[in-house]
């Protein structure tokens, strides 16, 4: 569907400093509890009612154990009140051992907060292979309510290679109420599209009917997460989840109602400030791309394009360089799986054109190399003449620090 900025700018107000408890009745915390050296790893998000709730996982065919009893969870009535989650530690192709420790994570949590077992949903991030120190995450639980809550605590204690913390919060009117979406997540390797090491954590006071709630959020999913990757890995533990608790009061949201495109592009607006906080914090990464695509015969096209590019690492390594490589875009076009007409297209770094109707353009490389060497989100657009649809894409730059940081992960 895509997000009409215009209208963003003039019904959705994005707050500065909203977050993940911004929105009525939700509340987080987090602290250390010995799965990490020094930070805090263990997380938690609740709502005073249970929420109407929505969830995308990896596509992997490995599922960690969280994600298994996440799903177990949300099939009962589809409704979630309260969020456990760790990082440290994926308790990922752990076996029965470490599903029956996501039972106890889910087990505990929902005795402490006095929640409906079936109404807690459970994640984990972090090493994969390794069985959970379950005895150090069930005393942290016992620790709620004994330490002070704190949403920055929630959005530090989801973080593994993360350099900064990421939310994203918006309003808007919807039935005469003002409804708030703010969201928490947290991603820096391992992010490919189609889900990846990400896990993304919405909230919004909107009264949304659950059926409802998934379509929405599997449709954003789609133009936001699923556009964006760092190293071309999807790993075992992505979710995003979506929480509704109603508190706003307007009349429940269907896709019928009048405002229900509305709820859309502020759900889309919140996803799309996450998606690209992760893609430019990648690891070791040091500017943001974004690859847009335009004149496409379909958005399907589109898409697979604009991937295409973000996902080159020659691309990622030109970005870093500041090489204004555009032979390199238009390989990557050409390996996309997309059928256009290649005597046609049309390739722009920032506001300079390089490659025009098949054919190296005119262009003054010392400027283009200052636009890449002062900005740090470079924008590639690639133009073609199949058609009305579009697409975006984002990604980041490959650098020597993500080779450093991902072969000495594990130690």
């Amino acid at each position: 569907m895509g997000i009409n900025q215009k209208e963003i700018l003039q019904e959705i107000k994005i707050l500065d400093g909203g977050h993940i408890c911004t929105p009525k009745g939700f509340f987080a915390g987090g602290l250390h509890c010995g799965l990490k050296r020094k930070k805090h790893d263990l997380g938690w998000l609740y709502s005073i009612v249970p929420a109407n709730a929505a969830a995308v996982y990896t596509t992997n065919l490995i599922q960690a154990a969280p994600i298994l009893v996440t799903r177990e969870s949300i099939k009962v009535d589809k409704q979630i009140q309260g969020v456990i989650v760790n990082s440290g530690n994926a308790n990922a192709c752990t076996g029965e051992e470490g599903y029956r420790h996501a039972l106890l994570m889910r087990h505990y949590f929902a005795k402490k907060m006095n929640m409906k077992e079936e109404h807690v949903a459970v994640s984990s991030t972090g090493i994969i292979g390794e069985q959970l120190p379950i005895n150090k995450i069930l005393d942290g639980i016992n620790m709620i309510g004994k330490v002070e809550e704190s949403v920055a605590n929630f959005e530090k204690a989801i973080l593994t290679t993360d350099t900064t913390q990421k939310h994203a919060c918006v309003q808007l009117e919807i039935d005469g109420k003002m409804i708030t979406i703010g969201g928490a997540a947290k991603g820096s390797g391992m992010i490919h599209p189609n889900m990846a090491t990400m896990l993304a954590f919405i909230t919004t006071d909107a009264n949304v009917e659950q059926e409802a709630l998934q379509s929405a959020l599997k449709t954003v999913v789609d133009e936001t997460f699923n556009m964006i990757t760092v190293d071309g890995d999807t790993s075992t533990n992505d979710m995003v989840l979506l929480l509704a608790n109603g508190l706003a009061d307007n009349t429940k949201l269907t896709p019928d109602s009048p405002d229900w495109l509305h709820f859309i592009q502020g759900l889309e607006t919140v996803c799309q400030l996450l998606a690209k906080e992760i893609a430019k914090d990648g690891e070791g990464a040091t500017k943001l791309i974004e690859a847009k695509v335009i004149g496409a015969a379909s958005e399907e096209d589109a898409k697979k394009l604009a991937k295409s590019v973000i996902g080159s690492n020659l691309v990622k390594s030109a970005v870093f360089g500041t090489d204004p490589n555009w032979g390199r875009i238009v390989c990557a076009l050409g390996y996309s799986g997309v059928d256009f007409d290649t005597e046609n297209i049309s390739v722009y770094i920032g506001p300079y054109q390089l490659f025009a109707n098949g054919l190296p353009a005119l262009f003054d490389e010392s400027e283009v190399k200052t636009y890449m060497e002062e900005n740090n989100e470079i924008q590639i657009l690639v133009e073609l003449h199949e058609g009305d649809s579009s697409a975006i894409a984002w990604g980041c730059d490959l650098t020597y620090d993500y080779v450093k940081i991902n072969a000495s992960y594990r130690t």
